[in-house]
C-alpha cells in the first residue's frame, strides 16, 4: 500500500479521523461558529448538508496526502507520532493560522470565528501528522 515512500492507508485514515474530528468539534461548537459567521443560521442551513461534507472529505485527503508528503520528505527519523505531531503543528501555525487570518481580514469576519475554525485546524493538523506518523511508510 506504498507509492514513493507514501502509505496511503495512513492518508486514508488520517483523513477519515480528521473528518470526524471536525464534525464532533463543530457539532460541540455550533451555535458560538454560527454566531460568529454573523450570517442566520437558516442561511447557513440552505441547500443543505452533503456538498459541504462531500467537498470537506476529498479536502481532508489531500491534506493528509500533503502532510504525508511533507514528512516524508523530512526523512525517516521524523517518521513517528512525535514527528507527526510537530510537523502538524508548524504546518498549522506557518499555514493554516495565517490563512485564516487572511480570510478573516478581507471577510470582515468576527475574531471568534478565527479562533473556532483555527482550533478545528489544530485539531485536525495534530490528528493527521499523529496517525501518519504513527503508521509510517
Amino acid at each position: 500500500m506504498e507509492f514513493a515512500g507514501m502509505n496511503y492507508l495512513a492518508v486514508g485514515a488520517a483523513a477519515l479521523a480528521s473528518f470526524f474530528f471536525g464534525f464532533g468539534y463543530y457539532s460541540l461548537l455550533a451555535k458560538p461558529w454560527v454566531r460568529a459567521t454573523g450570517r442566520p443560521e437558516a442561511e447557513l442551513k440552505a441547500g443543505g448538508m452533503a456538498k459541504p461534507m462531500i467537498i470537506t472529505i476529498i479536502c481532508q485527503l489531500f491534506v493528509a496526502f500533503f502532510l504525508a508528503g511533507i514528512l516524508g520528505h523530512l526523512g525517516a527519523t521524523m517518521m513517528n507520532v512525535q514527528g507527526g505531531l510537530i510537523t502538524g503543528a508548524f504546518v498549522w501555525l506557518g499555514f493554516s493560522m495565517t490563512t485564516i487570518a487572511m480570510n478573516c481580514a478581507w471577510q470582515r469576519a468576527k475574531l471568534g470565528l478565527y479562533f473556532i475554525d483555527g482550533g478545528h485546524w489544530l485539531g485536525v493538523l495534530l490528528l493527521q501528522g499523529a496517525v501518519i506518523g504513527a503508521m509510517g511508510v
